[in-house]
């Protein structure tokens, strides 16, 4: 499967993905604890983008709102890490942050090798299990970035239009 078909799976899925998500290895006494302590950076990078995209607005608006459907916490898209702060940076995504892998199989995209997780914190009513302390690739969904075009799922909900449209 390529990526293009793996966009057109995800924006038309209809239920969560079958199969066991994977224990975490790091126990939750430790997980929360550190969600909790980075938090405020996490939030200070959010606010720093806003800023920047009053003083520089990208060449698109977001425009809907999410119908709360899953896909997009079934089907995250994060850039293979590589080396020693790769390994790291995977372990966080999976071990703090709760995503685990949803596929082997790494895909390419924009010249790119990502890979597919899922998020296990997705409840039955399409919601987030804790969304106050969700990582930056959830608070910036979907992607509408200064270069490139925008990245939404099928269905989700949200719509990106251009900004200046003459």
């Amino acid at each position: 499967m390529d990526f293009e078909e793996l966009m057109i799976q995800a924006g038309d899925a209809t239920s969560a993905p079958q199969g066991e998500i994977p224990r975490q290895k790091v126990p939750g006494w430790i997980r929360w604890p550190l969600r909790a302590f980075f938090l405020p950076f996490v939030l200070l990078d959010v606010t720093m983008q806003k800023f920047a995209r009053i003083l520089l607005p990208p060449p698109y608006v977001k425009g809907g709102k999410c119908k709360k459907r899953g896909n997009c916490c079934y089907y995250i898209m994060i850039r293979k890490p590589k080396g020693i702060w790769g390994w790291i940076f995977q372990f966080w995504n999976m071990q703090i942050n709760g995503f685990y892998l949803r596929s082997k199989e790494d895909f390419e995209y924009e010249g790119h090798r990502v890979m597919v997780m899922g998020c296990r914190y997705l409840q039955k009513d399409g919601s987030c299990k804790h969304y106050q302390f969700r990582p930056m690739v959830c608070r910036k969904w979907p992607v509408i970035e200064q270069f490139g075009i925008p990245r939404i799922l099928k269905g989700c909900g949200f719509t990106a239009t251009l900004r200046n449209k003459k």
